[in-house]
């Protein structure tokens, strides 16, 4: 499985947003968990479904989205 493969979208599934491999666990919880200082072990240790590779796949999405194009205008 690749990292973008861990990252599913379903309109059923949390409104749709981005979570990690079809459960209720948005890439942005494992973001927002990682940003407030949460080590990659305590968000384990509080979801033991979730793989290490998983927060790896939110990391490389969250990677992907923020690398886009700025168009300006002379």
């Amino acid at each position: 499985m690749t990292q973008l493969e861990r990252i599913t979208m379903d309109p059923q599934v949390c409104g749709g947003r981005p979570c990690l491999r079809g459960m209720r666990i948005r890439v942005k919880d494992v973001l927002d968990m990682l940003a407030a200082g949460a080590s990659r072990e305590e968000i384990l240790e509080d979801y033991p479904y979730l793989e290490d590779d998983d927060i790896s796949a939110a990391l490389f999405y969250a990677a992907q989205q923020a690398d886009h194009l700025t168009l300006r205008v002379a």
